[in-house]
């Protein structure tokens, strides 16, 4: 499959919603709402999560004076069984709903399918949506946090929020230029302490074949952002770009990296989750390409497609990474 180019996708408004940990963290002030604690009001985890994806959705729409029956559609998924959050959170959206799994790559999977939608002029105006939720997770994925369980250093963190991007056929500052989809890629890892490692080879083969086909290198980019691989992870995939001779690696940073501060935050390795690279692009990318301080940005969510199942199996960890372009567009 080529790389998809589009001439036609706006971002129109954006919205992250954040849980106090992330509101902590270096990208704090840019976050549209920080939750006070992990139950934001409610008496369960899960619907703390679906009210974080709700406010997500909300402002976004607010930002552009939309209601939700003006949307052509929806794309989102979250990390929990059967796409919980994602679910019950659409019950309330009058349009076409299509629920999305990639695990943490799932923001960048929202964003593409709504993008091709809307550059096909199937649609107007779509919503990409996806949510993440510490507690969440761990329940689901290791184990829950009061069990006090310790944890190994290469451990990432899943960051507790949600992210939502409104898309539109209306010229705005920041396009939509293209998507590449990823491989689902397996190197054997059966570590789920490990997930960064684990995910560092599908970012290492979307990248590359995104650079190919496009016959771009890494700096024709102001800046080549990861997803959820945090210190370990982009590590590695650091050393597979230089082995392989690629030059510019000055210009990657991910964004398990900088949603926390590793040295004063118990966050072990950096974040992760389904949310991670959804709010950092939303606070970090779409803020400083707003300032003019990027032109060009490419961002692969990376997402490791385990499951309980699976782990208790001891199968390995099959991985994937989807990219997607942004380009700065000048108003006259």
């Amino acid at each position: 499959m080529k790389s998809i180019q589009f001439s036609n996708v706006f971002v129109q408004s954006s919205a992250a919603c954040v849980g106090p940990m992330e509101g902590k963290g270096p990208l704090g002030k840019y976050f549209d709402y920080i939750s006070q604690d992990l139950y934001d009001g409610e008496d369960s985890f899960e619907k703390a999560e679906i009210v974080l994806l709700k406010r997500a959705c909300d402002l976004a729409l607010r930002k552009k004076n939309l209601l939700p029956s003006m949307l052509d559609g929806a794309v989102g998924g979250d990390l929990m069984n059967q796409l919980l959050a994602t679910h019950y959170f659409a019950r309330e959206l009058p349009s076409e709903m299509i629920g999305v799994y990639a695990a943490c790559a799932t923001s960048s999977l929202a964003i593409a399918l709504s993008s091709i939608m809307i550059e096909q002029h199937w649609a107007k105006r779509m919503l990409a949506f996806t949510s993440s939720h510490n507690a969440t997770a761990e329940r689901q994925y290791r184990f829950p946090n009061e069990y006090g369980v310790q944890k190994k250093e290469t451990t990432t963190t899943t960051v507790t929020g949600a992210g939502s991007i409104l898309l539109g056929s209306q010229c705005s500052d920041i396009r939509v230029s293209g998507c590449t989809f990823g491989r689902i890629i397996d190197w054997h890892f059966m570590d789920a302490a490990d997930m960064g490692i684990a995910m560092a080879p599908a970012a290492y083969d979307t990248l590359t074949r995104h650079l190919s086909l496009t016959n771009r290198s890494l700096c024709d980019y102001d800046l080549i952002l990861t997803g959820d691989l945090s210190k370990a992870g982009f590590t590695v995939l650091l050393d597979l770009l230089a082995q392989h001779g690629y030059g510019g690696l000055e210009r990657m940073q991910d964004c398990g990296l900088l949603i926390y501060d590793r040295f004063n935050q118990n966050v072990f390795c950096g974040g992760s989750g389904s949310a991670c690279s959804m709010c950092v692009t939303i606070a970090y990318v779409f803020e400083r390409m707003k300032k003019k301080e990027l032109n060009r940005v490419l961002v692969l969510a990376t997402g490791a497609l385990l499951s309980p199942v699976a782990t208790y199996q001891k199968l390995s960890i099959p991985c994937i990474a989807h990219a997607i372009e942004y380009q700065r567009r000048e108003l006259g």
